[in-house]
């Protein structure tokens, strides 16, 4: 990893035919979350195909130098912590010094992932250089607002999105759902890009007897579990409630949390007999997943919800609420239930009607992974290299942009 006055076009060379791709990102491995695994996804396949990528992201806290990797080239900038979003960093304004490493080592496309300052700066170097410059819609910053008493802010936030984006040849969203409300909304040029689970990994023979142990459970006793950021927009109140409701009727019953978050503490105190994981990865993560019985997931601020086809390939029975990835991917009564988006009493009394029926729980697992097992990321990266190769070729330095037709998974 080097500072941009450091780079030399000789490390940022791709193969005959292959693209030179410059990844702008707030986020990325080891971080956990939904958007970092999605990238880290993503750049693995892109190297795998001869691709040569360029990130540039803020620098972590104590992070330790990467192994050198050929094809792969990482430009770190400075950036300042979000507020109750653990390590997570905005990247500062850079547009200065973007246009001068892209002068001296240009890349075919710029691909902005997230739209901190460090996005903004990254659009606005790429379109002085004349430079192709795409962009996804990951997150939806401007409904967390909502949830962090800013409300006022949402039409602010939705306007600077909404521009940034519109600044780019074309938006990439995972769900043609969000291909219409995004236009609803005024945005220009939006795709789908398909998001990918790795069946390779999350799988139910990843099932384990020994944790359950761990958790206090017998292999006939119902686990409930919920995966992720433990935080207010996660909406993780509503598992509390759900759960509540499931222990009255199946005192056996036992709820597990996997991951971390700012509620936390609240969520310990509240939920005593409730077992805490921390955040997990790999195989442990995998393993959590499959030792499960019962999926909640009550979030509704997710652009997609990798969460979801995880839990799914794991072979659990998943009750959410009726969109993003769980509106696409599940067939209600065939490999999961869905109740109104909101309708957190319909959510609680599902959870409970599924956490008493053992037939409809062994039903929907059963069912479940291989309602997932086509959405490997083969074809997603596939996807989003056709789709950079397209803007490259349709580029011709004019930004008065009109739609473009661009491959779709």
């Amino acid at each position: 990893m080097k500072n941009p006055e450091d780079i030399t076009i000789e490390s940022f060379s791709a193969q005959p035919s292959s693209l030179r791709i410059a990844l702008v990102t707030e986020t990325f491995p080891p971080e956990v979350n939904g958007v970092a695994m999605t990238l880290g996804r993503l750049v693995e396949g892109l190297l795998q195909r001869g691709h040569a990528v360029q990130i540039v992201r803020p620098r972590q806290p104590g992070e330790d130098p990467a192994s050198p990797r050929d094809g792969l080239d990482q430009v770190l900038s400075r950036g300042v912590p979000i507020p109750s979003y653990g390590n997570f960093r905005f990247g500062l304004p850079s547009t200065h010094r973007l246009v001068k490493l892209w002068r001296h080592m240009r890349p075919d496309v710029v691909h902005v992932a997230t739209e901190g300052p460090l996005g903004w700066s990254a659009v606005t170097a790429a379109r002085k250089l004349q430079l192709p410059v795409t962009s996804s819609f990951h997150t939806n910053f401007h409904n967390y607002s909502d949830h962090y008493g800013l409300g006022l802010l949402k039409t602010p936030i939705d306007a600077y999105l909404r521009k940034l984006h519109n600044r780019t040849m074309a938006t990439l969203v995972p769900t043609a759902a969000m291909v219409h409300g995004l236009q609803a909304r005024g945005y220009r040029n939006v795709s789908v890009l398909s998001r990918g689970v790795a069946v390779d990994q999350f799988s139910p023979a990843h099932r384990s007897s020994a944790l359950r142990a761990i958790w206090g459970v017998g292999d006939d006793d119902v686990v409930v579990l919920h995966v992720g950021r433990l935080a207010k927009e996660k909406n993780v109140d509503a598992v509390t409630r759900a759960f509540a409701a499931i222990q009255a009727r199946v005192p056996s019953a036992r709820l597990v949390w996997v991951g971390d978050g700012p509620l936390r503490p609240a969520l310990q105190a509240s939920c005593p007999q409730a077992v805490f994981t921390g955040v997990r990865q790999g195989e442990e993560l995998a393993r959590c997943y499959a030792s499960g019985d019962v999926f909640l997931f009550p979030s509704t601020t997710e652009t997609y919800g990798n969460v979801v086809p995880e839990a799914l390939a794991s072979g659990l029975a998943v009750l959410s609420y009726a969109y993003a990835a769980a509106a696409q991917l599940i067939t209600p009564g065939h490999n999961g239930l869905l109740v109104p988006t909101g309708d957190e009493a319909q959510f609680v009394q599902a959870a409970l009607h599924l956490a008493q029926d053992a037939a409809l729980q062994q039903t929907l697992r059963q069912q479940a992974p291989a309602s997932v097992a086509h959405l490997g990321w083969s074809k997603v990266v596939d996807s989003f290299s056709d789709t950079l190769r397209s803007v490259v070729q349709y580029h011709g330095g004019n930004f008065n942009l009109v739609p473009l037709t661009l491959p779709s998974t």
